[in-house]
């Protein structure tokens, strides 16, 4: 079956940089019309113009995820532009490393508030437009961190493992109404943000823990963004019309294969 998204519009939240940026390009290539929600006006607005030199159209839309009046306001520019949303990709996400002794209170409160709470005001506010127009797809990234153990990931894996049964609640919960609702789980990704990372903690041997870091997964390598949209462009697809209360792991073999 096709995985064309020809006359979709789509929504993908923190679509500026990364994972999202790869949602959004790989989605606009297949011909949708996608609405990047970021908060990062330059990265945003890159990808857009990436997207039309591509052939692709796009548009930025700002917003805050963790704001239920900013993504009110974001989701009525979308509809004013592409008069219908039949896609939600919900990306937007934030990282924290602790333990549950050594991650603060202020850090935990941030991290539930964008990765969990804007999975919440974004369903909140878009899923009765999707319901208005007949149903559509809701993806929601979450991470191998939700169905299994990371050390120092308290809080990230906390919100991560909510972002995981929501979308099994939305599954149950909008069957009817022609929504399909599945989560995706990767495994480490090289985006900007790992190479950050790295920067800031490990300045004098960035490769030797990059490599550290690939060889985590099995198969030896972290993921592209890219293979994660051509997932997220399979599930969001009428190709996968019988796929809905699912978590799909793209972990190169973290949880099942051992070496």
């Amino acid at each position: 079956m096709s995985h064309s998204l020809a006359d979709k519009s789509a929504i993908v939240t923190g679509a500026g940089k990364g994972i999202g940026r790869a949602i959004a390009e790989t989605f606009a290539a297949n011909g949708a019309r996608v609405a990047l929600f970021d908060l990062d006006e330059t990265a945003a607005n890159d990808a857009v113009s990436a997207i039309g030199e591509a052939g692709g159209e796009a548009i930025f839309v700002k917003c805050d995820v963790s704001d239920q009046s900013s993504v009110r306001a974001a989701a009525a520019e979308v509809l004013a532009a592409f008069s219908g949303i039949d896609i939600l990709v919900n990306n937007a996400g934030i990282a924290n490393i602790g333990t549950a002794t050594s991650t603060n209170e202020d850090d935990f409160d941030r991290v539930m508030r964008v990765n969990t709470k804007g999975v919440y005001n974004c369903l909140h506010v878009i899923l009765p437009h999707m319901v208005d127009g007949g149903g559509g797809a809701v993806l929601n990234m979450s991470s191998i961190a939700s169905i299994t153990g990371i050390p120092d990931r308290f809080a990230y894996s906390a919100s991560k493992g909510a972002v995981h049964t929501m979308t099994m609640s939305v599954a149950t919960d909008y069957i009817d109404h022609g929504i399909r609702c599945n989560c995706i789980c990767p495994a480490r990704v090289h985006t900007p943000f790992v190479d950050g990372y790295l920067e800031k903690n490990y300045p004098d041997n960035k490769e030797e823990m990059f490599e550290k870091l690939s060889k985590a997964q099995p198969i030896g390598r972290m993921a592209s963004p890219a293979e994660i949209g051509e997932l997220a462009l399979y599930l969001c697809s009428d190709a996968a019309g019988f796929v809905t209360g699912s978590a799909w792991p793209i972990d190169g073999g973290f949880m099942n294969v051992r070496k």
